[in-house]
């Protein structure tokens, strides 16, 4: 049940609640979860859509009153991202001057920025924590925006910046997470074709082996993976989820970045893909947190005693999101509140400049970090938090929630100002179109909040460990009967893959390094010892 439902008989539901305890006690919990599917089963039937413990109302998981509160001063946070913001959208905007046509993205990077800079502030643990470093999977569009980080934490130069997707003389940064390019900063390879997801997965899974195995300590290290909602339709993507389940991999976070858009078109127009991921992840056994409204809504929603909003947005698919976003706030007021008086009254004090400022989850650092907060203390099973964002946020009518906003590479002057005032970027009209690279200044509280937060999380990210401990290699003898001839005995390859593996696990030294991965048929190998 959403969060800002107002139960109009509390009493009529303590007695539904006392009648459910009688059953279980008296009748046990298989009579129980009888009646239960039973009066689903009814409601279905009476034209409720309705589907307990699976999917839940189109709102906010956390309530209001149960959200953690960002520490410190949240100001100097968001002065932090004004500069990385402007960075990220200046070093694809100067790759793409004067006929360079480089490409990169400015809109993904746009939707996204806020949970980043949550996540680079409070939760992203570098290498000298404790427990050792979170291991992070960057959404790959969303490369420009770790860069400009980096940047303004004095990692990258000016010089690289301006080499963006320019990698001959080695002064330059590749399009996307590629650790072969750059062996000291990525730590993994993303984007494309779903396989980031599956990485991820395996990544928590064997963190929790080693340390079982006890050869590396697990501690309370994280995995984070970051994707968008459009690459959830690749089959990949979404594969093992139930094997995260099962292995409860509550060291595992996914963020799927939800703007509703592709590269070239709406992810699901005449649907949702919030509540279809909902369904998808929570089905297979994960924690499922979403944040879909920000925090200037929670004023409206508790106004709506009768839950006509909730319902309302229930009812709206994505495409109706979209398009208010490119219309303007009248449309939004006509669209959600204007066909019922009741609604209406919710907003008839809130002017169409206020109302256009309340914004979708993903924008506002309050919620984000509020779910990052429950999603690291989740214990049992792995968490996925489901964000709205609007894609091409602050980008104007270059690129804000426009069908092509994957695709713009340049924003014209009036961009660049609606920009800058959006995001309070220390910039002055004449500085504009010149798209200058710019760093708080030193020992401004801005520059002192950055080392600070990074000192206490211990150390960059991310952040690629390139020391490597030496394995003993096993003499030659240890092999000789396979390099020996069999005589008249024919032998299989399998047959001699399968000895030369025993060889190697039954090995004093390399033994416990050697985890074979078996799908099925080890005793028709001989392997089930």
């Amino acid at each position: 049940m959403c969060a800002y439902y107002k139960d109009p008989d509390p009493q009529e539901t303590r007695e539904w609640l006392d009648a459910l305890e009688g059953v279980v006690k008296h009748e046990g919990g298989e009579k129980a979860d009888y009646l239960l599917r039973v009066l689903t089963d009814r409601a279905r039937t009476m034209g409720i859509a309705t589907s307990p413990g699976i999917l839940t109302p189109y709102c906010n998981t956390i309530p209001p009153e149960q959200e953690e509160k960002i520490p410190g001063d949240s100001y100097i946070a968001r002065n932090v991202a004004a500069y990385v913001r402007w960075n990220a959208m200046a070093m694809v905007a100067r790759a793409n001057k004067g006929g360079l046509s480089l490409g990169g993205h400015i809109a993904t990077y746009t939707s996204v920025s806020a949970i980043y800079e949550v996540g680079f502030n409070w939760f992203f643990r570098g290498p000298g924590a404790p427990d050792g470093a979170d291991m992070v999977f960057f959404q790959g569009h969303s490369s420009p925006g770790i860069y400009a980080r980096a940047f303004v934490e004095g990692r990258l130069t000016d010089e690289q910046l301006s080499n963006f997707r320019r990698e001959i003389g080695g002064n330059g940064l590749s399009s996307y997470p590629h650790p072969w390019l750059m062996p000291d900063f990525w730590e993994f390879p993303t984007v494309s074709m779903g396989l980031g997801p599956m990485m991820a997965i395996y990544q928590a899974r064997f963190m929790k082996y080693m340390d079982s195995r006890e050869l590396k300590k697990a501690g309370d290290r994280k995995v984070w993976f970051f994707m968008g909602d459009g690459e959830s339709d690749e089959p990949e993507s979404l594969g093992g989820l139930p094997l995260a389940a099962r292995e409860q991999l509550d060291n595992l976070i996914f963020v799927v970045n939800c703007n509703l858009q592709r590269l070239d078109g709406p992810v699901r127009g005449n649907g949702k893909i919030i509540q279809e991921l909902e369904g998808r992840f929570r089905g297979a056994g994960w924690n499922v947190i979403k944040v879909l409204w920000g925090s200037e809504w929670d004023k409206i929603l508790a106004r709506d005693r009768d839950g006509l909003l909730i319902k309302k947005f229930g009812e709206m698919v994505d495409g109706d999101f979209q398009t208010i976003r490119a219309r303007g706030p009248e449309y939004l007021r006509q669209k959600v509140f204007g066909d019922d008086p009741d609604l209406m009254a919710l907003v008839e004090d809130i002017p169409d400049a206020e109302l256009w400022q309340m914004t979708r989850g993903g924008h506002d650092p309050r919620k984000v970090y509020a779910a990052f907060a429950q999603a690291s203390r989740f214990k049992g099973k792995p968490t996925v938090i489901l964000i709205k964002t609007i894609k091409g946020f602050g980008m104007g009518q270059a690129g804000e929630s426009v069908m092509v906003a994957h695709n713009v590479k340049k924003m014209d002057v009036e961009s660049l100002k609606f920009f800058r005032d959006r995001f309070h970027v220390p910039l002055e009209d004449d500085a504009l179109e010149k798209l200058p690279f710019i760093k708080p200044p030193e020992g401004s509280p801005e520059q002192k909040f950055l080392d600070d937060r990074r000192h206490a999380l211990g150390g960059p990210v991310p952040f690629r460990n390139q020391e490597q401990t030496a394995l003993e290699i096993p003499p030659l003898d240890t092999f000789k009967p396979l390099l020996e001839t069999s005589g008249k005995r024919e032998i299989s390859t399998t047959m001699a893959f399968v000895r030369m593996l025993s060889s190697l696990v039954k090995d004093k030294n390399i033994g416990k390094q050697m985890v074979p991965i078996i799908p099925d048929e080890a005793r028709t190998f001989g392997m089930e010892g």
